[in-house]
């Protein structure tokens, strides 16, 4: 379990180093976990061990975002301010998320053999 939380935390670590080496414009954690992405694709499957740490953090996702909380009520006078800013940001980059995934969805879904439709009509069929 240890060797687990270590990786995680290497990977995060070498994502925020080559974030500020190479002045990557995302986030360093985001880098590491693109890298963590690599290392488990390289591998082939996700191991055990790595799996229940992550299940572990997943099950208290919720408190991760307490921070978050705590800075939007401190800051609650700059969001009043930028408002609209704000919710005009949130809208397009809500919808460009939709937009995205539902191309994605599109173009990575495959039909299933059950799914295909014939142009042969039903009436056709017994002749």
């Amino acid at each position: 379990m240890l060797a687990a939380i270590t990786l995680l935390f290497a990977c995060q670590l070498v994502g925020e180093t080559l974030v500020a080496i190479l002045g990557l414009p995302l986030p360093g954690p985001v880098a590491g976990m693109l890298l963590l992405l690599a290392g488990l694709l390289f591998y082939g499957e996700v191991p055990a061990e790595l799996a229940m740490v992550g299940d572990g953090f997943l099950s208290n996702l919720s408190l991760l975002f307490v921070p978050a909380g705590v800075g939007v009520m401190l800051h609650g006078g700059l969001i009043g301010r930028d408002g609209i800013a704000l919710s005009i940001a949130l809208v397009l980059s809500t919808a460009a998320a939709v937009g995205v995934t539902g191309v994605l969805m599109s173009w990575l879904s495959t039909p299933d053999d059950g799914d295909e439709i014939t142009s042969k009509p039903a009436s056709d069929a017994g002749s």
